[in-house]
């Protein structure tokens, strides 16, 4: 199933997750991301990503990834998430962010998820406003 979610609100794709969902999205899962590479493929890597409070996926990376390169090429980004059965996909435009609070909050985020992060003075944020949710049964409303 999919859900449609307006880009003016990211809340949205919180809303649209059932308990089941906000609690795989919660766990320590790896994901990958995809995002259009310099010749018009799909450029897929894994990544680890949280989806926050204000319904913002952020990723945090080196500002010298292709990643970072391809996002500020084209926007359009697609996070995916599998485990067994149970798969979540949440597609929409991503924005490269370098100010140092957005950099502490993704780190948090991951460090509640995953682990603290070691020191990166290259490190930014990859954050998705999510425009579109899809996934298996019973994580999504």
């Amino acid at each position: 199933m999919t859900i449609d979610a307006p880009s003016a609100d990211p809340a949205t794709a919180l809303r649209a997750l059932t308990d089941e969902g906000r609690r795989f999205l919660a766990d320590r899962h790896l994901a990958t991301l995809s995002t259009i590479g310099p010749r018009g493929d799909i450029h897929v890597v894994a990544v680890g990503f949280t989806l926050g409070d204000d319904g913002f996926v952020r990723i945090t990376t080196n500002d010298r990834s292709q990643k970072v390169r391809n996002l500020e090429r084209d926007p359009r980004a697609t996070v995916a998430q599998v485990e067994g059965r149970q798969w979540l996909s949440i597609a929409g435009r991503a924005e490269i962010e370098r100010d140092p609070e957005a950099i502490a909050l993704a780190v948090e985020l991951y460090a509640q998820r995953y682990r603290q992060p070691g020191e990166n003075p290259n490190r930014v944020v990859i954050r998705i406003t999510p425009e579109r949710l899809m996934g298996s049964p019973g994580l999504r409303a």
